[in-house]
This record gives C-alpha cells, sequence and structure tokens, in this order.
C-alpha cells in the first residue's frame, strides 16, 4: 500500500453565506484544486482535522467531463463515505483523466475523544457552484448546507 502523501496546508478558505457554509479554493491545478476542496469539506466536519491520523486508505472513481459536476460529485462521495463509515479523510491523491476522476483518500474512523466535532454538514449544493480557471491557477467555489 503507497504511504499517505506528504500534504502541506490546503488553499481553502471558509465563508459564510446565510444558513450555509461556503468554501472558496485556490490551486494551481485541478488536481491540487480537488484535493483541497476535499480537505476544506472534512475541516468542516472536524475543527482539528489535523489530529486525523492516515491510517485507513480509500479509493474513488467518478466519470464525469464537466469539472464543476466533477467537484460535486467528488464531495459528495466524500460526505457519503463520512455519513455511511463515519471515517474522516485528511489526505488525498487526486487524478483527472478524460474520463473522470480517480483518487485515494487516507483517514480514520471519527473518534469523538480526538476529534472536535465542527458543522454537520447536510449536503454539497449547487447554489453557487463555480470552478474556473484564472491566470494564477483554478478557484472553485461550493456552498455546504450544515
Amino acid at each position: 500500500m503507497p504511504a499517505a502523501p506528504r500534504y502541506d496546508r490546503g488553499m481553502y478558505e471558509v465563508f459564510e453565506h446565510t444558513a450555509d457554509v461556503g468554501l472558496r479554493i485556490r490551486a494551481a491545478d485541478l488536481p491540487a484544486l480537488f484535493a483541497d476542496a476535499a480537505r476544506g469539506l472534512f475541516s468542516l466536519i472536524v475543527e482539528n482535522l489535523d489530529a486525523v491520523q492516515p491510517v485507513q486508505q480509500r479509493e474513488f472513481r467518478l466519470a464525469g467531463t464537466e469539472v464543476d459536476y466533477l467537484l460535486f460529485d467528488w464531495l459528495n462521495e466524500l460526505l457519503y463515505c463520512f455519513e455511511t463509515e463515519r471515517l474522516v479523510l485528511r489526505d488525498f491523491q487526486v487524478k483527472l483523466t478524460d474520463a473522470g476522476l480517480e483518487a485515494r483518500a487516507w483517514g480514520e474512523p471519527l473518534d469523538p475523544a480526538r476529534h472536535h466535532a465542527e458543522h454537520e454538514v447536510k449536503a454539497i449544493t449547487y447554489h453557487g457552484l463555480v470552478v474556473e480557471e484564472t491566470p494564477q491557477g483554478w478557484i472553485a467555489e461550493v456552498i455546504v448546507d450544515i
């Protein structure tokens, strides 16, 4: 099994949006954008994401060619993984292909004694979903229903 990737602090920020929370992600390329978006999502779920140990690995494959919908599907799949397995993921390797997304993620089961709950994330929304390329790289905005 390959080791979890070494992960420097991501380029995501959280912003308030009525009764929801938004994520704004900036990255040099699309794989980094998707990885940082995933890390941003889990930072909403647990406040101390760096306390999560990368002891379990999950693999994901998603079909799609439109990057905005693929980002939506990716975050939805991660939320589903958390809801069904209570698995908190922290490190991500993402590869985008002509057919979609292939990714590996590392983390561990939620441990309330060590992982401090931040928000109960109910859903990823299409509202305000943006993924676009800029001269400095890529930027995305995602609204999360809490």
